[in-house]
């Protein structure tokens, strides 16, 4: 009979609990078991909801406090010399978040420290998705040995709620290609060494009485790699001859294993699951190449998306696939994890009924793949029935809405020609206008963006969205914020200036709020790691500007100071890429509809009087397709969008992007293509390792390499970002380095970013003056 399944469910609660748990435990309000009794009591809430939705196979271990990744580096022992101090907890959050000397790196003091003061490890996007892992870090010399036993303790957990779940682990394979060593050796050379704790954790699985295991391996859906396939034979055929083990589901995700197809289907596992949602073409080739007896579970209904699914599209699949293989070897599930979901669109109070009945959230999911999976089994009277008629009823309702389509915005589009992505001058014409305009000394300092979000700033702007604060006592209170923050910026020294976003919720839900085809959910969170939560807009319709977005308040902030005041602005393909996206049209249409919106504020923004403008594009390398062959045509479009929002100014009014954790080596000419005149990256987490891109390539603009991790609480040293800036000084070009944190600041409190931005500034004059450097003081006024 075809099986119900999923492979993951979100952790973090419908009201955001985990976050809630994590941020007190950090902060020293609540204790370790505190923390640890909120984790499992999502956990129950979790797994009974799954049961009562008529899942058959249940996850369990999906669950985590930070990241799974993470989770894999502690269960194999793989924490660096510099984490061996205090409780596994403590390793734990030591490599997630730092680890201050004077702290217990949970974020509250403590009388007596644990170890030296370490900086977090570093953090990169998982695949082509917005959640963020932890890099492994490895050794030439690597031992590992099974260190952790939460996989089996969570099944037990399960199991004594009688509940039986499926242990989802993360493969050997993956997590050694996913990781680094230190010496840039091969990783996957270090497998024989990792298996024996995979072997005894399936042991010790089988043991405690489950009969199977997920294990994913999502380098099955990237291009072929001989030495990953060698590697993924070797693991299975060690794996499969153990002679106690449950059944194997090898799970892929996000994109076709076609160039794997070979390999994957000749592993001796009892089942595959693959993603039908990205990659439906593979179903024929799945159902060719699968073993005479193994299962092929369908990733039908979209993990990754919020739209409802298309019943009878996902059942033709589905039937497919039974027709050819056999009821018993067919299940059904997400196409990947529902973590990528909001948790239940039930929650959704304030969404308009024709709207909310276009979305499925994590909970309806569950319950489409039910119903799939009934009709798959050849349940006429549930193909007849209300679920089907549901599906086709808003499917239809969907492509007939005039809410869709703006013909103003289509015309627009048409309307574009190869001058609209063009700055009026290149780079080198430009840099001398905004030499001349700006006066800004050597090495000159600058933040992302935000300032801390405090309590009292997120509490006041609750207060105003729900009526309890009138529109003029808010903005005295941002103002006032504003006031505080450029003059703290200007005493403090440095040189261009941001008004620190005090009215802004997020980074891309701002914008959204503001545009034409977005809608937003009351509680739509998704995790992008540990307490960071997002609430993704979904993008539904044509998109265009209903009106100046930013520029009151970035025009209020110059005219409080001569120095120059940065206009913050979030990219198109940001914008794409952090929203749920419609899915009836080219993905580049809308982001070019996005482009376009962008572009009108950048010019408002000029009038304004704002001569340095940063347009953020922290997920353009998240955007890149998996395969190689995908690539170009993506880059070209991306780059595009961001050129037509960036084209429309003078050239002395200066460009700034900034761009978050990525492998730039395989976009650094589309990074070149993008004409920022300057861009700021995320690099102190590396030690600047990934800057090394910029350096090979010899990127010709202005770079910003981040010399602190604001992901991290601790507070740099001023040598330790003397060091930095010294070593970037040694790679590009000294007289077109800028000096910056790694990311923006909402996320830290007030005490640490002021003592950080001072070690910064005293970083860049002591190099300023070491280097014979301007020290001039930025004035944007200095020339008319």
């Amino acid at each position: 009979m075809v099986l119900a399944t999923n492979l993951g469910f979100p952790r973090i609660g419908l009201k955001r609990e985990l976050k809630t748990a994590l941020e007190s435990f950090w902060s020293g309000k609540q204790t370790a078991d505190d923390l640890q009794a909120a984790a499992k009591s999502l956990r129950a809430r979790h797994w009974q909801l799954q049961k009562d939705a008529g899942i058959q196979h249940i996850p369990s271990n999906d669950f985590s406090f930070y990241d799974h990744v993470l989770d894999t580096i502690l269960l194999t022992d793989a924490v660096p010399d510099a984490y061996r101090h205090g409780d596994d907890l403590h390793r734990y959050f030591s490599m997630a978040r730092g680890h201050q000397a004077d702290s217990c790196g949970h974020g509250h003091s403590h009388s007596h420290a644990h170890g030296s003061d370490t900086v977090a490890l570093e953090m990169t996007k998982w695949f082509d998705t917005n959640y963020h892992y932890i890099v492994p870090v490895f050794s030439a010399d690597q031992q590992f040995k099974l260190a952790s036993t939460k996989a089996v303790d969570e099944f037990l957990e399960a199991k004594a709620l009688g509940i039986t779940t499926r242990p989802v682990i993360l493969g050997p394979v993956s997590f050694l290609a996913l990781g680094k060593r230190k010496d840039h050796g091969a990783t996957l050379d270090l497998l024989p060494r990792l298996l024996p704790v995979y072997t005894e954790l399936l042991s010790k699985l089988s043991s405690a009485g489950a009969e199977w295991v997920q294990i994913d391996e999502p380098v099955l859906v990237l291009d072929a790699d001989p030495a990953v396939q060698e590697a993924l034979r070797k693991t299975y055929s060690t794996l499969a001859g153990l002679p106690a083990r449950p059944k194997i589901l090898l799970a892929t995700y996000f994109g076709s294993i076609q160039a794997n197809v070979t390999v994957a289907f000749n592993l001796p596992v009892e089942a595959i699951h693959i993603d039908l949602v990205r990659a439906p073409e593979q179903l024929d080739i799945a159902i060719d190449a699968i073993a005479p007896k193994a299962i092929l579970s369908l990733g039908v209904v979209d993990g990754r998306n919020i739209w409802r699914s298309d019943l009878d599209k996902a059942l033709a699949q589905a039937a497919k696939a039974v027709r050819a293989l056999g009821s018993d070897r067919v299940w059904v599930g997400p196409s990947c994890s529902l973590l990528h979901s909001p948790i239940d669109l039930a929650a959704e109070t304030k969404l308009d009924d024709e709207l909310k009945n276009w979305l499925a959230f994590a909970t309806q999911k569950l319950t489409e793949i039910v119903v799939l999976t009934k009709a798959a089994a050849g349940d006429k009277s549930v193909i007849d029935g209300e679920a089907f008629a549901a599906s086709r009823s808003a499917h239809a309702s969907r492509t007939a809405s005039k809410r869709i389509h703006n013909a103003d915005v289509q015309s627009r589009l048409k309307s574009l020609t190869k001058e609209s992505v063009e700055r009026k001058s290149n780079y080198e014409a430009r840099r001398t206008a905004q030499a001349r305009h700006l006066a800004l000394p050597g090495l000159p300092t600058t933040t992302i963006g935000s300032f801390p979000q405090t309590t009292e700033v997120r509490q006041k702007r609750a207060d105003w969205r729900n009526g309890r604060l009138n529109n003029t006592s808010y903005d005295d209170f941002l103002k006032d914020q504003i006031r505080q923050t450029i003059a703290w910026q200007e005493q403090n020294g440095l040189d261009v200036l941001v008004h620190g976003e005090f009215e802004r919720n997020d980074m891309v839900e701002y914008f959204g709020e503001q545009l034409e085809g977005f809608v937003f959910t009351s509680n739509g969170w998704v995790q992008s790691y540990g307490s960071r939560c997002v609430k993704p807009p979904i993008i539904f319709g044509d998109v265009s500007r209903k009106g100046p977005m930013t520029v009151r308040w970035s025009e209020y902030a110059q005219t409080l100071t001569r120095q120059p005041v940065k206009g913050m602005l979030t990219g198109p393909v940001t914008i794409l890429q952090w929203s749920f996206v419609r899915d009836d049209q080219p993905r580049s249409a809308t982001c070019r509809q996005i482009g376009l919106a962008i572009r009108d504020e950048v010019v408002d923004l000029e009038k304004a009087g704002i001569s340095v403008i940063q347009i953020d594009e922290p997920a353009i390398r998240e955007g890149l397709p998996l395969h190689h062959k995908d690539r170009a045509s993506y880059l070209a479009w991306a780059v595009e969008c961001f050129r037509l929002s960036a084209a429309g100014v003078r050239d002395q009014t200066q460009i700034h992007t900034h761009m978050c954790y990525s492998e730039f080596n395989d976009i650094i000419q589309a990074i070149a293509d993008m004409d920022a005149d300057v861009i700021s990256i995320e690099t102190a987490r590396s030690q600047l390792e990934l800057l090394d891109a910029f350096v090979t390539f010899k990127y010709p603009n202005e770079i910003g390499p981040g010399v602190y991790d604001i992901h991290s609480p601790r507070v740099p040293t001023v040598d330790e970002m003397k060091a930095l800036i010294e070593q970037a000084a040694t790679l590009l070009p000294i007289e077109r380095l800028w000096i910056n944190p790694d990311c923006g600041l909402k996320t830290r409190g007030w005490a640490e970013t002021e003592r950080a931005l001072i070690n910064m500034v005293a970083a860049a004059r002591a190099l300023r003056e070491k280097f014979g450097l301007s020290q001039t003081k930025a004035s944007v006024k200095a020339v008319a």
